[in-house]
Protein backbone atom coordinates (compact mmCIF):
# COMPACT_ATOMS: atom_id res chain seq x y z
CA UNK A 1 0.00 0.00 0.00
CA UNK A 2 1.22 3.51 -0.77
CA UNK A 3 2.35 5.39 2.42
CA UNK A 4 -0.21 7.36 3.46
CA UNK A 5 -0.37 11.51 3.15
CA UNK A 6 -0.31 14.02 5.36
CA UNK A 7 -2.89 16.21 3.25
CA UNK A 8 -4.44 16.02 0.13
CA UNK A 9 -5.57 19.15 -1.82
CA UNK A 10 -8.29 18.23 -4.38
CA UNK A 11 -8.58 21.19 -7.37
CA UNK A 12 -10.27 21.49 -10.28
CA UNK A 13 -7.16 22.53 -12.39
CA UNK A 14 -3.22 23.16 -12.41
CA UNK A 15 -2.27 25.72 -10.36
CA UNK A 16 -5.27 26.36 -8.60
CA UNK A 17 -3.85 24.79 -5.50
CA UNK A 18 -0.71 26.64 -6.00
CA UNK A 19 -2.84 30.01 -5.87
CA UNK A 20 -5.26 28.97 -2.95
CA UNK A 21 -3.38 27.27 -0.24
CA UNK A 22 0.35 27.62 -1.57
CA UNK A 23 1.85 28.81 1.30
CA UNK A 24 -0.18 25.92 3.77
CA UNK A 25 1.16 23.54 0.95
CA UNK A 26 4.52 25.01 1.77
CA UNK A 27 4.92 24.92 5.39
CA UNK A 28 3.22 21.20 5.71
CA UNK A 29 5.90 20.12 3.25
CA UNK A 30 8.37 22.52 5.32
CA UNK A 31 7.20 20.82 8.36
CA UNK A 32 8.39 17.10 6.57
CA UNK A 33 4.90 16.11 6.16
CA UNK A 34 3.72 14.15 2.54
CA UNK A 35 1.36 16.52 0.81
CA UNK A 36 -0.57 15.69 -2.52
CA UNK A 37 -2.51 17.24 -4.83
CA UNK A 38 -5.35 16.11 -7.08
CA UNK A 39 -6.40 18.12 -10.48
CA UNK A 40 -9.48 16.79 -12.16
CA UNK A 41 -8.71 18.58 -15.63
CA UNK A 42 -5.55 19.48 -17.43
CA UNK A 43 -7.06 22.71 -17.94
CA UNK A 44 -7.11 23.03 -21.49
CA UNK A 45 -9.45 25.32 -22.12
CA UNK A 46 -7.71 28.00 -19.96
CA UNK A 47 -7.43 31.25 -22.18
CA UNK A 48 -3.44 30.92 -21.63
CA UNK A 49 -1.20 28.32 -21.97
CA UNK A 50 -1.81 24.77 -24.13
CA UNK A 51 -1.84 21.27 -22.01
CA UNK A 52 2.19 20.55 -22.93
CA UNK A 53 3.21 23.98 -21.91
CA UNK A 54 0.60 23.57 -18.15
CA UNK A 55 1.85 19.86 -17.93
CA UNK A 56 5.28 20.83 -17.72
CA UNK A 57 4.93 24.07 -15.94
CA UNK A 58 2.61 22.16 -13.42
CA UNK A 59 5.47 19.73 -12.83
CA UNK A 60 7.89 22.41 -11.90
CA UNK A 61 5.93 23.86 -9.65
CA UNK A 62 5.46 20.50 -7.59
CA UNK A 63 8.72 20.13 -7.74
CA UNK A 64 9.09 23.59 -5.74
CA UNK A 65 6.35 22.40 -3.26
CA UNK A 66 8.00 19.12 -2.06
CA UNK A 67 4.56 17.10 -3.04
CA UNK A 68 4.96 13.60 -2.90
CA UNK A 69 2.55 12.55 -5.39
CA UNK A 70 0.47 14.81 -7.46
CA UNK A 71 -2.10 12.91 -9.69
CA UNK A 72 -4.94 14.07 -12.30
CA UNK A 73 -8.05 12.81 -13.56
CA UNK A 74 -8.02 14.32 -17.22
CA UNK A 75 -12.01 15.36 -16.84
CA UNK A 76 -12.68 18.00 -19.49
CA UNK A 77 -11.97 21.25 -18.36
CA UNK A 78 -15.01 23.45 -18.35
CA UNK A 79 -17.18 20.43 -18.55
CA UNK A 80 -16.78 19.06 -15.19
CA UNK A 81 -19.88 18.03 -13.57
CA UNK A 82 -20.06 16.89 -9.87
CA UNK A 83 -22.04 13.16 -10.57
CA UNK A 84 -21.59 9.41 -9.17
CA UNK A 85 -18.39 8.87 -11.31
CA UNK A 86 -16.46 12.33 -10.15
CA UNK A 87 -17.38 11.01 -6.69
CA UNK A 88 -16.68 7.77 -6.69
CA UNK A 89 -13.24 8.59 -8.50
CA UNK A 90 -12.37 11.08 -5.64
CA UNK A 91 -13.52 8.46 -2.94
CA UNK A 92 -11.34 5.86 -4.77
CA UNK A 93 -8.00 8.19 -4.54
CA UNK A 94 -9.01 9.12 -0.90
CA UNK A 95 -8.91 5.63 0.06
CA UNK A 96 -5.84 4.81 -1.45
CA UNK A 97 -3.49 7.80 -0.83
CA UNK A 98 -5.12 8.10 3.34
CA UNK A 99 -5.00 11.27 3.95
CA UNK A 100 -5.28 13.00 7.17
CA UNK A 101 -6.43 16.36 6.00
CA UNK A 102 -8.65 16.73 2.68
CA UNK A 103 -8.47 19.99 1.20
CA UNK A 104 -11.73 20.89 -1.48
CA UNK A 105 -12.44 24.00 -3.03
CA UNK A 106 -15.35 26.23 -1.43
CA UNK A 107 -18.14 24.98 -2.90
CA UNK A 108 -20.22 28.64 -4.05
CA UNK A 109 -17.38 30.01 -6.17
CA UNK A 110 -17.63 31.82 -9.87
CA UNK A 111 -16.12 29.25 -11.65
CA UNK A 112 -18.34 26.23 -12.62
CA UNK A 113 -15.55 23.55 -12.50
CA UNK A 114 -14.54 25.29 -8.65
CA UNK A 115 -17.75 24.30 -8.04
CA UNK A 116 -18.06 20.69 -9.26
CA UNK A 117 -14.78 20.26 -7.52
CA UNK A 118 -16.19 20.89 -4.02
CA UNK A 119 -19.01 19.37 -4.45
CA UNK A 120 -17.65 16.25 -5.78
CA UNK A 121 -14.89 16.32 -2.93
CA UNK A 122 -17.02 16.85 -0.24
CA UNK A 123 -19.68 14.23 -0.57
CA UNK A 124 -16.16 12.49 -1.55
CA UNK A 125 -15.07 12.78 2.26
CA UNK A 126 -18.08 11.24 3.17
CA UNK A 127 -18.35 8.32 0.57
CA UNK A 128 -14.66 7.15 1.65
CA UNK A 129 -15.55 6.53 5.04
CA UNK A 130 -18.56 3.97 4.07
CA UNK A 131 -16.73 0.57 4.82
CA UNK A 132 -19.09 -1.74 2.67
CA UNK A 133 -18.88 1.08 -0.20
CA UNK A 134 -14.60 0.89 -0.19
CA UNK A 135 -14.78 -3.03 0.05
CA UNK A 136 -16.79 -2.93 -3.18
CA UNK A 137 -13.76 -1.23 -4.58
CA UNK A 138 -11.62 -3.34 -3.33
CA UNK A 139 -10.48 -0.84 -0.86
CA UNK A 140 -10.40 -0.41 2.57
CA UNK A 141 -12.68 2.60 4.11
CA UNK A 142 -10.98 6.06 5.18
CA UNK A 143 -12.23 9.53 5.57
CA UNK A 144 -10.18 12.21 6.76
CA UNK A 145 -9.89 13.04 10.44
CA UNK A 146 -10.58 17.22 9.14
CA UNK A 147 -11.97 18.61 5.93
CA UNK A 148 -10.84 22.23 4.78
CA UNK A 149 -12.48 24.58 2.18
CA UNK A 150 -10.05 26.66 0.26
CA UNK A 151 -11.16 30.06 -0.74
CA UNK A 152 -11.28 30.86 -4.78
CA UNK A 153 -12.99 33.36 -6.57
CA UNK A 154 -15.80 34.00 -3.83
CA UNK A 155 -14.94 34.98 -0.61
CA UNK A 156 -16.56 33.32 2.83
CA UNK A 157 -15.81 33.86 6.47
CA UNK A 158 -12.56 31.92 7.21
CA UNK A 159 -12.33 29.39 10.58
CA UNK A 160 -8.83 29.88 10.40
CA UNK A 161 -6.09 31.45 8.22
CA UNK A 162 -2.57 30.35 8.26
CA UNK A 163 -0.09 32.10 8.76
CA UNK A 164 2.10 31.92 5.42
CA UNK A 165 4.72 34.93 6.15
CA UNK A 166 7.51 32.97 6.34
CA UNK A 167 6.87 30.99 2.88
CA UNK A 168 5.81 34.21 0.82
CA UNK A 169 8.71 34.49 -1.63
CA UNK A 170 8.51 30.89 -2.14
CA UNK A 171 5.38 30.68 -3.08
CA UNK A 172 5.69 33.66 -5.19
CA UNK A 173 8.71 31.27 -7.08
CA UNK A 174 5.58 28.06 -7.41
CA UNK A 175 3.67 30.65 -8.93
CA UNK A 176 5.98 31.88 -11.97
CA UNK A 177 6.60 28.18 -12.77
CA UNK A 178 3.57 28.88 -14.34
CA UNK A 179 4.94 31.44 -16.62
CA UNK A 180 1.71 30.83 -19.43
CA UNK A 181 -0.76 31.74 -16.76
CA UNK A 182 1.55 34.85 -14.25
CA UNK A 183 4.19 36.24 -16.51
CA UNK A 184 3.58 40.00 -16.42
CA UNK A 185 2.88 39.11 -20.70
CA UNK A 186 0.05 37.15 -19.27
CA UNK A 187 -1.37 39.63 -17.30
CA UNK A 188 -2.13 42.24 -20.33
CA UNK A 189 -4.53 40.37 -21.84
CA UNK A 190 -7.62 40.95 -20.08
CA UNK A 191 -9.88 38.16 -20.67
CA UNK A 192 -12.40 39.05 -18.37
CA UNK A 193 -11.30 37.02 -15.51
CA UNK A 194 -11.38 38.25 -12.05
CA UNK A 195 -7.86 37.33 -11.14
CA UNK A 196 -6.80 38.61 -14.99
CA UNK A 197 -6.78 42.49 -14.32
CA UNK A 198 -3.43 44.01 -13.60
CA UNK A 199 -0.75 42.06 -12.69
CA UNK A 200 -2.08 38.50 -11.60
CA UNK A 201 0.52 37.41 -8.70
CA UNK A 202 0.44 40.80 -7.25
CA UNK A 203 -3.67 40.11 -7.24
CA UNK A 204 -2.78 37.06 -5.28
CA UNK A 205 -0.61 38.76 -3.06
CA UNK A 206 -3.13 41.56 -2.12
CA UNK A 207 -5.20 38.71 -1.17
CA UNK A 208 -2.89 37.06 1.05
CA UNK A 209 -1.88 40.24 2.93
CA UNK A 210 -5.39 41.08 3.53
CA UNK A 211 -5.94 38.15 5.28
CA UNK A 212 -2.88 38.09 7.20
CA UNK A 213 -3.56 41.58 8.34
CA UNK A 214 -6.79 39.75 9.79
CA UNK A 215 -4.63 37.90 12.16
CA UNK A 216 -1.51 39.74 12.48
CA UNK A 217 0.56 38.85 10.05
CA UNK A 218 1.92 39.79 6.84
CA UNK A 219 0.33 36.66 4.39
CA UNK A 220 -2.20 34.78 5.32
CA UNK A 221 -4.25 32.05 3.89
CA UNK A 222 -8.34 31.59 4.79
CA UNK A 223 -9.64 28.07 5.14
CA UNK A 224 -13.10 26.70 5.92
CA UNK A 225 -13.29 23.96 8.43
CA UNK A 226 -16.02 21.49 9.16
CA UNK A 227 -17.19 21.01 12.32
CA UNK A 228 -15.23 23.38 15.24
CA UNK A 229 -11.64 23.62 15.29
CA UNK A 230 -9.50 22.15 18.08
CA UNK A 231 -7.49 24.35 20.24
CA UNK A 232 -4.27 24.13 18.77
CA UNK A 233 -2.30 24.06 15.68
CA UNK A 234 -5.48 23.44 12.70
CA UNK A 235 -2.90 21.77 10.13
CA UNK A 236 -1.94 18.87 12.41
CA UNK A 237 -4.03 16.22 13.86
Amino acid sequence: MTQPLHALVIAAHPDDAEVWIGGTILRLTAAGKRVGVLDCTRGELATRGDVVTRTRECEAASALLGLAWRGNLERPDAHLVADLELRADLARRICELRPALLFVPHARDLHPDHVAAGRAGREAWQLAGLARWAETQGLAAHRPERLYETMGHTPFEPSCVVDVSEVAERKRAVLEAYASQFSDAAGESDDGHQLARGPLLERIRARDREYGARIGVDFGEPLRHEGPLPAFDPLLP
